[in-house]
């Protein structure tokens, strides 16, 4: 299922009230979060899809409004993980488990990583306009195609990851889990930034 570029849909302050309710530091009042835009699934690869595509949209929302500077901004020392990072890494893991993993082309290269650079998606990361383009493109480009192999996809289909026979449908819930630890350190990363926080 494709989602709406949630950029240019939520509003730039984390301050909302809807009538006597306030909302303070959540990201998005309720009727303006663009995830509520996702139908709700039913059936095993529906709400596995759904889920997917929430956490998707949940790093596209963290990140959304910052400049280059802001976005290459690595958190604590000694690591390199920062927004920009986070982007480009989740490129990555999209082209591994949908094109080399369950469309079976374990031959293609990885995006952002080499034998020598294995954390380039961290690593290689520049405060530029440039670097954040083709970020956002690569990530947008790897979760179109993503979506259009899990339109296809049989859950129980079995696929080989390093040398063992796993169902389709454990890829599925792994690209949750690793959403969702990336949202994590998403929320963290642009508190840091700006201050901004919420769900």
């Amino acid at each position: 299922m494709a989602f709406r570029r949630s950029a240019d849909l939520i509003p730039a302050s984390g301050r909302h009230t809807v009538g006597a309710v306030s909302f303070d530091g959540m990201w998005a009042a309720p009727g303006d979060d663009p995830r509520e835009a996702i139908a709700p699934g039913r059936g095993e690869k529906a709400v596995l899809g759904e889920y997917l595509d929430r956490y998707r949209m949940t790093i596209e929302l963290k990140c959304s409004g910052l400049t280059p500077d802001q976005l290459a901004t690595r958190s604590v020392p000694p690591s390199t993980l920062s927004l920009l990072g986070l982007i480009r890494h989740l490129a990555r893991v999209e082209h591994s488990w949908a094109r080399r993993v369950l469309e079976g082309h374990p031959e293609l290269p990885r995006l952002y990583r080499t034998e020598a650079e294995p954390d380039l998606d961290f690593d290689g990361v520049t405060a530029d306009e440039a670097c954040v383009a083709d970020a956002w493109a690569s990530w947008r480009v790897e979760v179109a195609h993503a979506q259009e192999v899990y339109a296809g996809l049989d859950l129980d289909t079995i696929v080989s990851v390093r040398d063992q026979q796993i169902e389709a449908r454990d890829v599925i819930v792994h690209l949750v889990e690793e959403y969702a630890r990336h949202a994590g350190h998403a929320d963290l990363l642009r508190e840091c930034v700006d201050g901004r926080t919420g769900q």
